[in-house]
């Protein structure tokens, strides 16, 4: 199947009409609603206060921070875009934003550096989720506050379940292009180094039902946190989206730290606390392929050990 930059506009269309009803069938209208923000009483009332806080506080142009909210699509990222975009001080640019993405995929370096510098607000949050591998070069890019990162991940097995209840195969196909070579520029199989390409083919996705293609793909993308160095860089926060849904509290007032952004109870008002595992309650653990599941269980452990120590140096910094 050809990627979604490589069809035409009516097939692309076509494409997520289709996903969006299969989403809306299996997850309900209500659902849809919130994933996309389509409650058009929610954006005007947002758009108005954001234009108020610009007329009574915006900011000279060129002052903005940027904050990239990166990680792996159906990992719980829109419940924090939709806290912070509660915040008037913060712009949102989402993947749906035409004038920074193009089919969920960011325009060139010089259209984001651009959107960010003419900004009145103290922060513009972008989500380029496509683009998680260049997360580093993002927060490089000359002419800009220098920015902060944010990458989101979830439990391997919910966020499986997820993908393939709205995408379908979408992780295991690109695996399979990634194995055979066909995958060419495509952002799924960019900065993979040499050892990523041959533990993919070493796991044969042809054989992988969805789930583990799912799994699978999980692993190789969160691992870039390591392959990049990101669990070494100050600029960079982790964030376990369990853990959110948890405590959102604590959690949110930890990101509000890191981003040196005033906290507030409406940031995560949208967020009913429930206990870590409580998300996945009555759901068995998926099928997943059990060399796949060792791997997922390592990078697992790894992830939450480097998100605990960032929790306990904020905490330490805060007695501080």
């Amino acid at each position: 199947m050809a990627a979604d930059d490589e069809v035409s506009t009516v097939a692309y269309t076509a494409r997520r009409i289709r996903r969006h009803l299969r989403w809306a069938r299996t997850e309900g209208i209500g659902r849809l609603i919130e994933e996309d923000r389509l409650d058009p009483v929610e954006r005007v009332r947002t758009a108005l206060a954001k234009r108020r806080w610009r007329r009574r506080a915006g900011r000279t142009p060129g002052s903005a921070m940027p904050v990239y909210l990166v990680g792996l699509q159906r990992s719980g990222t829109n419940m924090l875009v939709r806290g912070l975009d509660a915040a008037p001080e913060v712009e949102v640019r989402n993947e749906n934003d035409s004038t920074l993405f193009h089919r969920f995929q960011l325009r060139p370096d010089a259209v984001l550096t651009a959107v960010i510098q003419r900004s009145r607000h103290a922060y513009v949050l972008v989500k380029p989720l496509c683009e998680s591998h260049r997360v580093d070069e993002l927060l490089a890019l000359p002419g800009s506050t220098p920015g902060r990162a944010l990458w989101v991940y979830r439990d391997v097995d919910d966020r499986a379940r997820s993908e393939v209840a709205k995408f379908g195969e979408a992780n295991l196909r690109a695996l399979r292009a990634i194995a055979d070579g066909s995958i060419g520029r495509r952002w799924q199989g960019q900065r993979l180094d040499a050892d990523a390409v041959e533990l993919i083919r070493a796991h044969d996705p042809q054989r992988l039902d969805p789930h583990s293609g799912a799994a699978l793909f999980w692993y190789v993308r969160n691992s870039l946190v390591f392959h990049l160095g990101l669990d070494q860089r100050a600029d960079v926060l982790l964030c376990r989206y369990d853990t959110v849904v948890a405590e959102p509290e604590a959690q949110l007032r930890r990101l509000c730290a890191f981003l040196d952004f005033p906290y507030r109870p409406g940031l995560h008002a949208h967020i009913a606390p429930r206990r870590f595992h409580d998300a996945a309650a009555g759901h068995q653990p998926l099928p997943i392929d059990r060399r796949v599941r060792a791997l997922c269980d390592e990078l697992t452990d790894r992830l939450d050990r480097c998100a605990a120590d960032a929790r306990s140096e904020t905490k330490a910094a805060d007695r501080g």
